[in-house]
């Protein structure tokens, strides 16, 4: 978890139902969403990303990334759209686009890539979801199923409202493109990186370094490439169909890439907050709280979020920079919960923190009702929210834990705890004599990590680089 910018709601423009002209396509087409519409979404959807998934703090990376993006964006079939490129800061290996021309990718995919032009056609092939407004065909979809999107269950519902994290937008980063979706935005993603002088044959590089490395969104908040790009054999193959021999001759650019992505995080970022045993620490903000050991814990820049073992209970830590008292702070927050009842209210201190705590219950619009504890503690500059849900009627059973979770708060003073530093990208020079798992070998790489590492080399384990070429590790 890092500072937190408080998540903005976005509330649902006026839409109407009419045929708009595809762009890439030409054809007519049924949507919901107008391209103003669509614009002013990305950019409140961009807010809400920066702000509950995090943008990668390396300046020279990001403008790295948005330059390689930017040399494409006059030759799409939008160049009007006013194009942002940024870094997400998560391991997982992903790229995302939504619409009104906002591109991201993370720092987990840009580990696995090894050239500028593998760079180009994953920002190609995002370009060309927003360029065949896909993202905005699917939502128009789930519209006219749904009549617009909601947070599912009744405890999500009520975090939703009291925290104001519902939103159409970060929704559009878990759709799951159709395999038409996928096979048009590959054409366009070779398309625009070609015209740009790239080499779109890195496309298939890349598609060969997925398939080796997998899914690997497992245990984070967002999902991996493969969950929402779903890759076939169909699509490499038709991808390799498209490639033109006089491609060989463009861009690949393998050093320059090497030279941006040096020193780069690799997985999780320890400063941000972790797990260990049954604690969280947080070295950045200086805390760490106990919570049981068959809670799942889930660790994003914007919250924790903690769900006891039967899923039908939970907390939510976030944190505000404010000078406000924690009374008024309460009450502000307190005003956001409709249909809510109180019952009851006091304050002590934990842990040598002032703290403040409301008790409501509230009614959903099934008619069932929930109950919330609001746990505000002062630290510094800071309030610290534990939102503790769970159904009214086995309140009474998780509210030992509950107490216990947020009565575990306190400062973090301990150096073992605070000095934590994230492993980073590094890069060697090999001699030309030793294969790939020898380097990792004598570099001190865990050897169940070395397969993972040759991928990210786009090599098999006794792949012999040149003398001179530039091979990626983790230190």
């Amino acid at each position: 978890m890092k500072t937190v910018i408080p998540i903005l709601c976005f509330s649902l423009i006026f839409l109407t139902i009419s045929c708009a002209i595809n762009p890439v396509t030409g054809k007519r087409e049924l949507s919901l969403i107008s391209e103003k519409e669509e614009i002013a979404l990305g950019k409140q959807t961009d807010e809400e990303i920066k702000a509950q998934y995090g943008i990668y703090s390396d300046q020279a990376l990001n403008a790295y990334v948005q330059r390689v993006g930017q040399s494409m964006t006059p030759l799409t079939h939008r160049p009007h759209l006013n194009y942002h490129f940024a870094v997400l800061d998560t391991p997982v290996v992903n790229a995302f686009a939504v619409p009104g021309g906002y591109v991201y990718v993370t720092r987990g995919i840009l580990a696995l890539m090894n050239s500028e032009a593998e760079l180009a056609v994953v920002l190609g092939h995002e370009l060309g979801h927003v360029n065949a407004r896909h993202s905005v065909a699917k939502l128009s979809q789930l519209m006219l199923a749904q009549f617009g999107l909601a947070v599912g269950g009744a405890i999500s519902e009520t975090f939703a409202k009291i925290t104001g994290a519902a939103s159409i937008g970060i929704q559009l980063l878990f759709l799951k493109f159709s395999r038409d979706d996928e096979r048009e935005a590959d054409a366009l993603g070779v398309e625009y990186s070609r015209k740009g002088g790239y080499n779109p044959g890195e496309m298939v590089v890349f598609f060969a370094s997925l398939e080796k490395m997998g899914d690997l969104s497992g245990g984070q908040s967002l999902p991996g490439f493969l969950s929402t790009h779903p890759l076939t054999n169909e699509r490499i193959l038709n991808t390799k169909d498209m490639l033109l021999e006089s491609d060989r001759q463009l861009k690949i650019e393998t050093n320059g890439y090497l030279a941006a992505v040096n020193n780069m995080v690799y997985g999780q970022d320890p400063r941000q907050g972790y797990v260990e045993k049954n604690a969280f620490y947080h070295p950045q903000l200086r805390f760490f709280f106990s919570f049981p050991g068959d809670w799942q814990v889930q660790n994003m820049p914007s919250q924790v979020t903690l769900a006891t073992k039967d899923g039908n209970a939970g907390i939510i830590l976030q944190a505000e920079k404010t000078s406000e008292n924690l009374k008024d702070y309460a009450n502000k927050v307190a005003a956001k919960i409709e249909n809510g009842e109180f019952i009851d209210e006091r304050s002590f201190r934990i842990n040598g923190l002032t703290s403040y705590h409301q008790v409501y219950d509230i009614t959903q619009e099934s008619g069932g009702k929930i109950r919330t504890r609001l746990s505000y503690i002062k630290k510094g500059g800071f309030i610290y929210t534990f939102i503790a849900l769970s159904a009214q009627d086995d309140f009474s059973r998780y509210d030992r834990q509950f107490q216990s979770v947020v009565g575990s708060f306190q400062e973090l003073r301990e150096t073992r705890y605070l000095n934590r530093k994230p492993q980073r990208i590094q890069l060697i020079k090999a001699n030309g004599r030793d294969s790939l798992q020898t380097i990792f070998q004598k570099s001190g790489i865990a050897k169940d990590l070395w397969p993972k590492f040759a991928i990210m080399n786009s090599g098999e384990l006794d792949f012999i680089p040149k003398s001179g070429q530039t091979v990626k590790l983790v230190r």
